[in-house]
């Protein structure tokens, strides 16, 4: 026994062959729908149609999911104020158009004695956008690198 629903058809359990009968009747197919109800659910309708449906509905919340942008930002430890505050516009631009930014400092080579060095730049950086993004993660060494995160704020 199956629960049959439609849009011209009236909700009704009636015995699998007389669903596929009642469909094939109406020249559409017979499609499962909640197999673990009691009975199970069974729906007429164009299974072509319904797919094509399932794949528009699918496109839609795909298309409606923020798409996020990580943009990276590289330093060396001893970077130069001019370097910074060009490094700190880009950042700055990249946070107010919604993307993410990934500031690290990159040791290279004996550089990796100036860790503290590493840390106050992007400790300095974090302050210098705490108007146009929050830290996401604070700075922590991992390998060669030191990073920090960034998201933008919310727009009011």
């Amino acid at each position: 026994m199956v629960r049959v629903v439609g849009d011209e058809i009236e909700t009704a359990i009636m015995s699998f062959q007389d669903a596929i009968k009642l469909a094939d009747s109406m020249e559409l197919d017979l499609v499962e729908i909640s197999p673990n109800a009691e009975p199970p659910v069974c729906k007429i309708v164009d299974y072509q149609k319904f797919l094509y449906q399932q794949k528009k509905k699918q496109k839609e919340i795909k298309a409606k999911a923020a798409k996020i942008v990580v943009k990276e930002i590289r330093f060396g430890p001893n970077t130069d104020d001019h370097d910074y505050n060009f490094k700190l516009k880009h950042a700055m631009k990249f946070l107010e158009e919604g993307a993410k930014v990934r500031a690290y400092v990159f040791f290279k080579g004996r550089s990796i004695l100036f860790k503290e060095q590493g840390e106050v730049l992007l400790l300095r950086f974090a302050s210098d956008l705490e108007e146009y993004g929050k830290v996401e993660q604070l700075p922590r060494l991992e390998g060669k690198r030191m990073i920090i995160s960034f998201s933008p704020k919310k727009k009011k």
